[in-house]
C-alpha cells in the first residue's frame, strides 16, 4: 500500500515552469526529471549530494544547488517526536507497539509529520524498527517489540502517517543493531546466520518497505559477521535487490568507515559530513574504484524522493523556532500512552474514589520532578506540558484529599535527594580552597544551608577557578528519629564523608560523575 501524499504539503508557494530548470512545474515522469536533472549535473555537484555539510539548525543537512534549482535537504531526529523545541513529547514506540493498534501507530506518525513539517524538516529519522532480543539494549525504549511481525505493522502505519504529511521517513537501522556496547566498532560484532538475519532482523523492514514505501533507510552502527553494516552487502542484495527498496540509504552518525566499499555495497549517503563521501568519493571514482553509475544512482535515488514529496516545486522554508505542539498532538500522545499501559494486577483498589479517598501518599523517585518520562540520545525529545504521576493525582484528587509525595528510592541517576537544610540548625561551615586537596589556608569560609550545588563551568566562591578547586564542609546533623540511615555523596572528581570522625563514604579519585553510598545508625537529637 503507498502513501498518498498532500497535495498542500508545502510551504512555498507554486513555482510554475521554469525556464532555467525544466523539471521544477514539470508533470513528465519522475524518472524522466530525475535524467535531465542528471545530465546538467557535474561531478563535483553530485558529490554535494551525497553527504552532509554543516551550517544547518537540523540534525542533518544536505545542500541545495541554486543553478539546477535543486533543494536543500533538512534531517531531524526522531522516532518518537522531533527533537526539537515546542514539539510534542510522544510515549516510547514500546508503548505505541503495545496498543497493537495499526491505526493509532497512523495517528502517532502524523504528529510526527506535521509537527516536522511545521519545523521545516524534510526527512524525520525515524522510526527505529530493530528487533529488541536483548532488554539491556539502551535504544529498546525508541523500537517496537521483540516480534517482527508486529514490528513490520506498527512500523508500517507509523512511516504512513509520517509521510501523509509531506515528509520523508527515513526507516533505521539495518541492520542487526541490538546494544550499544563498543558500538561504531568492529568489536560491536554480530555473528548471526542467514536464516536469522532473514527471519528475524530484516523481515520487518521487507514488511515496511513494501506497505509504506519509506524514502530512505539508515544503515547501522554494527558489524554484521565482520563487516560494518553500512558497508555490508546486505544493503544491496537484501534491502534494495530483495526487498525492492528503491529510496536512498543513509549512514548513521559517523557511521561510514570507507569509500569504496560503501560505495559499491550500496550505501547512498554520508551524515553527518564528507571525510568518506566528499573528496574521497570523487577521487575514487576519478580512479575507476567506483563506478561513475554508481554515484550516479546515488543522486537519482534521492532525487527521485525529492520529487515525490515536492520538494523541487515546494522547498521547505526553515521555521526551527515555530511551535508546532498543539492540543490535537498531545491528546494523541496521551491516548497512546493510555492504550499501551497494562494493569498487572488491581485488588479493587482502582479507581480511587476522590469521595472516599482522604489521603493518598505517592511514593517513588519516578513519580516526582525527576520523572523519567522519555528515553536518552537522538530520541529524546523534550516536550511540552509533562504532567509528573505526582502532579496529576494531585490535580485530579480534589480540594478534599491530601496527596503528598516522598521520593523513597534513589534516582535514575543513583542520586541520593538532598538532605533538607533544617537537619542542620545553623547550616555547614564551608572552606573554599585553590587546589583539589584541601591544602593550605581557605581563599573562602561561608556557611552553607546544605550540600546539593552544580558548579560545572562555574566558580563557586571568590577568588576560585571553575576548576582544580576543593571544599570541606562541617557542621552537625540531627537526625529526627532514630535508626539506619542511607547518606549519598554524588561528586564529579573526589569526595569523602566523615560521621563523628570515622570516614563512612571514600570516592576520592578523578572520575565522572559517581554516586556512592554508605548505611549509619543515628540516634534521635543527637
Amino acid at each position: 500500500m503507498g502513501t498518498a501524499l498532500p497535495a498542500a504539503a508545502s510551504a512555498a508557494p507554486d513555482s510554475g515552469p521554469n525556464p532555467a530548470c525544466p523539471w521544477v512545474g514539470s508533470h513528465a515522469p519522475t524518472d524522466v526529471k530525475v535524467s535531465r536533472v542528471l545530465g546538467q549535473m557535474t561531478l563535483d555537484e553530485k558529490i554535494t549530494m551525497v553527504h552532509g555539510a554543516a551550517g544547518s539548525a537540523y540534525t542533518g543537512f544536505i545542500p541545495g544547488n541554486a543553478r539546477l534549482c535543486v533543494p536543500a535537504l533538512k534531517m531531524q531526529d526522531g522516532p518518537v517526536g522531533v527533537r526539537m523545541p515546542d514539539t510534542t513529547q510522544l510515549p516510547a514506540a514500546a508503548d505505541l507497539a503495545a496498543t497493537f493498534d495499526s491505526s493509532l501507530a497512523h495517528g502517532y506518525g502524523k504528529v510526527i509529520g506535521a509537527e516536522d513539517k511545521a519545523k521545516g524538516v524534510d526527512v524525520d529519522l525515524g522510526p527505529t524498527v530493530n528487533i529488541v532480543r536483548d532488554p539491556r539494549w539502551g535504544r529498546a525504549f525508541e523500537s517496537y517489540s521483540e516480534d517482527p511481525y508486529l514490528t513490520g505493522q506498527i512500523g508500517a502505519a507509523d512511516i504512513e502517517g509520517i509521510q501523509s504529511q509531506g515528509v520523508m521517513a527515513q526507516v533505521k537501522h539495518f541492520a542487526v543493531y541490538n546494544q550499544e556496547t563498543s558500538r561504531n566498532t568492529i568489536a560491536d560484532n554480530a555473528v548471526v546466520d542467514d536464516r536469522t538475519v532473514h527471519e528475524v532482523y530484516t523481515a520487518a523492514f521487507g514488511t515496511i518497505v513494501d506497505q509504506a514505501k519509506p524514502s530512505s533507510a539508515m544503515c547501522s552502527y554494527s558489524a554484521i559477521n565482520g563487516v560494518f553494516a553500512c558497508e555490508n552487502a546486505y544493503l544491496d542484495n537484501i534491502l534494495k535487490s530483495q526487498f525492492g527498496f528503491d529510496g536512498f540509504i543513509t549512514s548513521d552518525w559517523g557511521g561510514t568507515h570507507s569509500t569504496v566499499a560503501s560505495a559499491n555495497a550500496g550505501m547512498d549517503m554520508e551524515m553527518p559530513d564528507g571525510d568518506f563521501f566528499g573528496d574521497a568519493l570523487k577521487a575514487a571514482v576519478q580512479g575507476g574504484k567506483v563506478a561513475q553509475s554508481r554515484v550516479d544512482d546515488m543522486v537519482a535515488r534521492i532525487m527521485r524522493e525529492e520529487f515525490r514529496f515536492g520538494l523541487f516545486d515546494h522547498p521547505s522554508r526553515d521555521t526551527p523556532t515555530a511551535v508546532a505542539s498543539t492540543p490535537a498532538n498531545v491528546a494523541t500522545a496521551r491516548k497512546v500512552a493510555e492504550d499501551g499501559a497494562v494493569l498487572l494486577k488491581n485488588d479493587n483498589v482502582l479507581p480511587l474514589d476522590a469521595k472516599k479517598t482522604r489521603s493518598i501518599a505517592v511514593i517513588g523517585d519516578g513519580a516526582g520532578k525527576d520523572a523519567l518520562t522519555a528515553g536518552g540520545g537522538s530520541a529524546v525529545v523534550a516536550g511540552t506540558g509533562t504532567v509528573t504521576p505526582f502532579d496529576g493525582i494531585k490535580a485530579r484528587a480534589g480540594a478534599g484529599t491530601t496527596v503528598t509525595y516522598a521520593q523513597g528510592n534513589l534516582s535514575s541517576t543513583g542520586q541520593l535527594p538532598a538532605i533538607d537544610s533544617s537537619y542542620f540548625g545553623g547550616g555547614l561551615q564551608g572552606q573554599y580552597f585553590n587546589n583539589k586537596t584541601l591544602d593550605g589556608t581557605p581563599v573562602a569560609i561561608r556557611t552553607d544551608p546544605t550540600v546539593s550545588f552544580d558548579w560545572t563551568g562555574k566558580s563557586p566562591a571568590a577568588g576560585l577557578t571553575d576548576t582544580n578547586y576543593s571544599v570541606r564542609w562541617t557542621g552537625t546533623l540531627t537526625p529526627p528519629e532514630t535508626g539506619t540511615y542511607t547518606f549519598g555523596l554524588s561528586s564529579d572528581d573526589g569526595s569523602r564523608l566523615f560521621v563523628n570522625g570515622k570516614q563512612v563514604i571514600d570516592n576520592w579519585r578523578d572520575q565522572a560523575s559517581h554516586t556512592e553510598t554508605a548505611t549509619v545508625d543515628l540516634t534521635a537529637g543527637t
